[in-house]
């Protein structure tokens, strides 16, 4: 008889890709930004290639080392725009066909506009919308918290701990989706892409769904609203109570409820010494659980029960709506309660009228992403006054993300430092540029800003933007400069692909521009070859760099040193003159200035 071989492991993002395999997903879409690239590359893998978890055929599967190709029948693509991949999810929707949206957290807020709409418009097969947060800014433009999204939108969110959550969330949300009619949010973090854990998956979906149902029209828009509020989201209510679904962790007994309220009776914690029989608490969400888990299981220790108080943990996959009338109950069974989740105080905002809840909010614990050491801190005050919030442990020194020493546009950015005009960037790699000693990019708002934002310049300013935020947004802020007669320069960096996310292949919208406007010039730095003399006579190449300690003056007259070592680039004299040139003219001008980079 053959031996039985050891359960493997899988990660929480593998977890999820299997997930959408089980769940017959059709249709996945997607927009590539940290952390969520990983995640479609996985769909995007040749045919052929083996799952990363393969499992054997009995069911419930368990995730093991035995061969089994799973087939795939999907259609996975990346786009530009979040708002294109929702809408391209939503007719598969209505067309019978579960689909999937990847997208990082600032993406939720591209996409919000048809999500909120659909909700009581209705929808077909199951859809889920997969938020990439980054808590602790590690790859974004700013920290957002997706959970938001599910009370502006009223739609159910996912919050998963571990891989095995996150399978039996996402498998889940599909047929929440279609029961409700409405999109599903399920929300991840790099460290849930990180995590390792043992996975047990369930029989695959039914390859039926069901299609739009057109009697909603019936409806004025008043009713649908009315409708909604009292049959569809008790349902999601009702669920949030009541789940069926397991959340399997430690010693927590299998088939126990999802947001089950899971009691620690601990020992001895070292927490809150002295104060006799104290209950403490603790609610928390998505990756913060596996945190509080581990330093629950790490602190319990054999003592004398009359020296420390007892820790119960309630553990929160479905955060949207919250279940409370299951924190009422624990909120009254605990002396104090500890909130643990990342980002924003999303759970804690709304049980904190409680008064006896601890979190980000008191100071015990930091907005942003969550370490272990925070939660001993908070564990070892909670119930005293924080005078000085908490600062993630996280938040350490770290190096500042700097432009590539080989990025082909260096010497254009340390022209526009020079140039006394305003410039406005964008988010991609000119959002680099910004900082010292650089100093090129004034303003970076958002992916896609940067023309409109120059627009509003008092006088004719600079837009720098990379062809991946013009096919993103820009191009409406393009269209409208035309339009309305802007003065604008528009420098386009052509690179032909997104190097911040993964060198993603980028639309070329050169004749898209022309149509738009008739002034567009087009510079190549790569092949257009110049040679000149640097500051003792010597005839370098225009590439070639030097180091040196620069004396400049910003903006605003200051004078400021550059830095200890900055590197001296000289811009072709042709492009610098063809800038200067159009700066000078009134109107609308853009450049597609070629350079490839270096990295892809």
């Amino acid at each position: 008889m053959k031996k039985e071989k050891e359960v493997s492991e899988c990660t929480g993002f593998e977890a999820l890709y299997l997930a959408a395999l089980d769940s017959d997903v059709s249709l996945i879409t997607g927009v590539p930004g940290y952390p969520i690239t990983s995640l479609m590359e996985l769909f995007l893998r040749k045919h052929g290639e083996k799952e990363p978890v393969e499992a054997s055929k009995d069911k419930p599967r368990v995730s093991s080392s035995s061969a089994s190709e799973i087939p795939r029948d999907y259609s996975a693509m990346w786009l530009t725009n979040e708002k294109v991949a929702l809408e391209m999810a939503l007719g598969a929707s209505v067309s019978g066909r579960r689909a999937l949206v990847l997208v990082k957290h600032v993406g939720m807020n591209l996409l919000s506009d048809p999500l909120i709409t659909s909700t009581t418009h209705t929808i077909g097969a199951g859809l889920v919308i997969i938020a990439g947060d980054d808590p602790g800014v590690k790859g974004s433009q700013n920290e957002q918290d997706s959970r938001w999204y599910g009370r502006i939108a009223e739609v159910a969110v996912f919050d998963p701990a571990n891989p095995n959550t996150a399978y039996r969330a996402l498998r889940r949300a599909y047929e929440l989706s279609e029961e409700t009619r409405t999109p599903v949010i399920l929300r991840v973090t790099a460290d849930l892409k990180k995590s390792k854990g043992k996975l047990e998956r369930l029989p695959e979906a039914s390859t039926l769904h069901p299609e739009f149902d057109r009697t909603i029209w019936k409806k004025r828009m008043v009713e649908k609203h009315q409708f909604f509020h009292s049959v569809t989201y008790p349902l999601l209510e009702k669920e949030a109570e009541g789940t069926y679904l397991n959340e399997v962790r430690g010693k927590a007994a299998e088939n126990t409820d999802l947001n089950e309220v899971k009691e620690k009776a601990t020992e001895n914690t070292g927490y809150a010494s002295g104060k006799e029989h104290e209950k403490i608490g603790i609610i928390s969400s998505g990756f913060a659980s596996s945190i509080v888990e581990e330093i629950l299981k790490k602190q319990i220790k054999p003592q004398a029960e009359d020296s420390c108080p007892e820790i119960s943990h309630l553990s929160l996959t479905l955060v949207n709506p919250l279940p409370l009338e299951k924190i009422k109950a624990f909120l009254k069974s605990n002396d104090k309660v500890l909130v643990v989740e990342e980002s924003e105080p999303f759970i804690e905002e709304q049980i904190r009228i409680a008064g006896k809840v601890y979190g980000k909010k008191t100071g015990h614990l930091p907005y942003g992403q969550v370490k272990p050491e925070d939660l001993e801190f908070a564990l070892e005050h909670i119930g005293g006054e924080i005078p000085k919030p908490a600062i993630s442990a996280a938040f350490k020194a770290r190096g500042r993300t700097l432009i590539c020493n080989d990025c082909p546009y260096l010497p254009l950015y340390h022209l526009l430092s020079k140039l006394d005009v305003r410039v406005a960037g964008d988010m991609g790699c000119s959002v680099l540029s910004a900082p010292e000693p650089i100093a090129a990019v004034d303003v970076s708002f958002a992916l896609g800003s940067a023309i409109s934002v120059a627009c509003g310049f008092e006088k004719k300013g600079i837009a720098v933007i990379g062809d991946f935020a013009l096919a993103h947004s820009g191009i409406l802020g393009l269209l409208n400069a035309a339009t309305t007669g802007c003065n604008v320069l528009v420098l386009v960096l052509h690179n032909e692909v997104a190097a911040m996310t993964g060198g993603q292949t980028v639309p070329d919208l050169r004749k898209v521009v022309e149509a738009i406007t008739p002034d567009v010039s087009f510079f190549d730095i790569d092949t257009d070859e110049e040679r000149v003399p640097d500051k003792t006579g010597e005839v370098i190449d225009r590439g070639k760099v030097t180091y040196e300690v620069e004396k400049t003056t910003d903006r605003i007259g200051n004078d400021r040193e550059a830095g200890n070592e900055i590197e001296y680039h000289i811009l072709n004299t042709r492009l610098s003159e063809l800038i200067r040139t159009k700066l000078a003219l009134p109107g609308l001008s853009v450049i597609f200035i070629k350079g490839k980079c270096r990295k892809y």
